[in-house]
């Protein structure tokens, strides 16, 4: 059986899922570009969901005048 897909994940991992260096990741989230992080416990983690809508433009970016 496969393990299920994560529901959200670290930082190094959303950078990952769009093939960019985890800096670049943050500093697009701290420009208001992508979503910022749920805190889980004392963790920081992305919801996969909220990157996906964003690329398939299912959620409006923040800040439209930005390029991902």
């Amino acid at each position: 059986m496969a393990a299920p897909a994560p529901l959200a994940v670290r930082d190094t991992t959303a950078a990952r899922m769009l093939d960019m260096p985890a800096a670049e990741f943050r500093r697009l989230v701290d420009a208001g570009a992508l979503p910022k992080p749920r805190r889980i416990g004392g963790h920081e983690r992305w919801r996969t969901a909220d990157i996906e809508a964003i690329l398939s433009g299912d959620s409006a970016i923040p800040h439209e005048d930005f390029e991902l």
